[in-house]
């Protein structure tokens, strides 16, 4: 099925008085775990069940290396690894631990699915509300 968009107006931050319109992807719904898991035990010998334990069992061993500073690759997938935002400094010196300001997850994603995104996927526009 295509991505659906809509079209929506949006102020300019840096001209408040400036309005842009732009295209906008819309969600449809959500696909959850089991659903995924339902999904992969119809094309494996594995059960739902077990899709779904080795599903579960990826977050914390993900979490566990990428502690460890290390990037996680999950081939096909993509890359996961930590980022860190932090005020800058004029010198090395005056930089501290505590300046850290947040985490965050930087993904890349496969070649794959790189390759995909720039062939272009099919859209179509939001049917109107009801």
């Amino acid at each position: 099925m295509p991505l659906q968009y809509r079209f929506s107006k949006r102020r300019n931050p840096l001209n408040t008085d400036e309005i842009q319109h732009i295209m906008q992807a819309v969600s449809t719904g959500t696909v959850d775990l089991d659903q995924i898991a339902y999904e992969i035990s119809n094309e494996c010998a594995l059960s739902a069940v077990d899709v779904k334990f080795v599903l579960m069992a990826l977050a914390p061993k993900m979490l566990f290396h990428l502690q460890d500073g290390k990037i996680v690759d999950l081939e096909h997938l993509g890359k996961f690894k930590i980022g860190m935002k932090g005020k800058a400094q004029p010198s090395q010196a005056l930089l501290r631990v505590k300046g850290i300001q947040k985490f965050h997850l930087n993904f890349q994603p496969a070649v794959q699915i790189k390759r995909w995104l720039k062939k272009g996927i099919q859209i179509r526009k939001e049917p109107p509300k009801k």
